[in-house]
């Protein structure tokens, strides 16, 4: 296990409520289902399952949140990025669309009473998100987050200049969109706590399993294959993501790799934090090239950004970025911001920004590509996949099932341009409203 462990500098590890004990598998056994994958999608899909008198095996190469779960930064916003409302319904069409809305910006109730339900020891706090206007031009945008989210049930609203500093601590904005059911979590804990509610149901959990093969089975369903063992089910659930190593011919091609890197400092002092972040929400800075922090329960700012140019490459240059960002947006604290820990992850980009439902043969489905948008998504998308394995119609899912297509070819540096393209054009508008750049911009 020690060769697959990414969480030697990562806050999680140091921090998450312990692993339950599973083993390798070995020797062959029977599931109506096999999962391949124990992040938050496998888990809750296996969780869904495992609740309904299914018979579930899961496979893992490492352990229980090794991926992109146990990576992330624990912001759990139940929205979509790149695309609005309007452009996703324009995009996947309906009824695919409209279902997709619901189950994404319902997530944070399924999140929350997962939670709640098994006890899941994972510093959950749902005091809403943030993201702030950095110039006035971005006001505009935000109304209309307001009107189209709201439109679909979820609880957000405008805040004006003196209602984000209030909430934020942060004079820096000039206004800003507040989604009142945003949260953050430890998110190697709450993994963890999944993996524990998948065993407790019944399921179970194979970790340091690593799929090598799945094949027709002689006997009939599909032949699962580790180095020490092998499932034979009826069905058969790939939900590896960025983090997918074998298992299926091409599947690792669905998608490709954008890292991004989180970091922590040292706790804060009680005086600074009653300015900084004083409601304890998490805050987007309203730029393209992203700026997202929060607090942990330790009294940590944990803060996340993408690598680009000598950030992300050149770590002293790197922590220097992240404080004096941090330090522009809130001026009030005071001496040195210490990073005590520095991570990377990696997410499975598609040019959709939606994860991606993938028919691979009779009873074999795979789904990837949430890019980014880990802990709601991931918690969400086990009702979707469970439902699949329960039978349901495909004309009657979340997600339209589709043949394997791999990702096109510039998804390998278009990620990497549109954040520099976001970059260029909030400096011109912020120049133009004769509103501050952050360092470094």
């Amino acid at each position: 296990m020690a060769a697959f462990s990414p969480f030697d500098v990562t806050l999680w590890y140091a921090t998450a409520a312990t692993a339950p004990k599973t083993e390798p598998l070995e020797g062959r056994v029977q599931a109506d289902v096999c999962i391949v994958g124990a992040g938050y999608t496998g888990l809750t899909t296996a969780l869904e399952l495992a609740r309904a008198g299914v018979k579930v095996v899961l496979l893992e190469r490492a352990e229980a949140g090794f991926g992109g779960s146990g990576r992330n930064a624990g912001h759990c916003t139940p929205t979509f990025t790149h695309y609005s409302l309007p452009e996703l319904r324009r995009m996947l069409g309906e009824p695919w669309a409209e279902r997709l809305i619901e189950r994404q910006t319902r997530a944070n109730d399924r999140v929350s009473s997962m939670i709640r339900d098994y006890q899941i020891d994972c510093e959950w706090v749902q005091n809403g998100y943030v993201m702030g206007a950095p110039y006035k031009g971005a006001l505009a945008g935000l109304d209309k987050k307001v009107e189209t989210y709201n439109a679909v049930g979820a609880r957000t609203r405008f805040l004006d200049r003196d209602e984000v500093e209030a909430l934020t601590g942060s004079p820096r904005f000039h206004g800003g969109w507040l989604h009142e059911e945003g949260g953050h979590l430890n998110p190697l804990g709450y993994a963890r706590g999944l993996a524990r509610a998948v065993i407790q149901e019944g399921g179970i959990i194979h970790t340091g399993s690593a799929v090598i093969a799945c094949d027709r089975s002689p006997t009939g369903g599909w032949s699962v294959k580790t180095d020490n063992g092998e499932v034979i089910a009826d069905k058969v659930i790939f939900s590896t993501g960025a983090y997918t190593v074998g298992g299926w011919p091409k599947l690792d091609r669905t998608f490709k790799i954008q890292r991004v890197f989180v970091a922590a400092t040292q706790p804060l002092d009680e005086e600074t934090r009653r300015t900084v972040l004083p409601k304890n929400t998490t805050i987007h800075d309203g730029r393209g090239d992203i700026y997202v922090y929060k607090y942990n329960a330790e009294g940590r700012i944990v803060a996340s950004m993408f690598p680009m140019g000598r950030r992300g490459r050149d770590m002293a240059y790197t922590r220097q970025v992240m404080s004096d960002r941090l330090k522009w947006l809130h001026p009030q604290i005071k001496g040195e911001i210490r990073w005590e820990y520095f991570w990377f992850g990696e997410l499975d980009m598609q040019y959709r920004t939606v994860p991606r439902f993938y028919s691979l043969a009779p009873g074999v489905v795979a789904l990837t590509g949430l890019s980014g948008r880990g802990v709601p998504t991931g918690s969400m998308l086990g009702s979707i996949l469970s439902e699949w394995a329960l039978g349901k119609r495909e004309n009657e899912l979340a997600l339209k099932l589709e043949p394997l297509t791999e990702a096109p070819f510039y998804m390998s540096f278009g990620p990497a341009l549109t954040l520099r393209y976001y970059r260029i054009r909030d400096n011109i508008a912020a120049r133009l409203s004769g509103a501050p750049l952050p360092p470094h911009a």
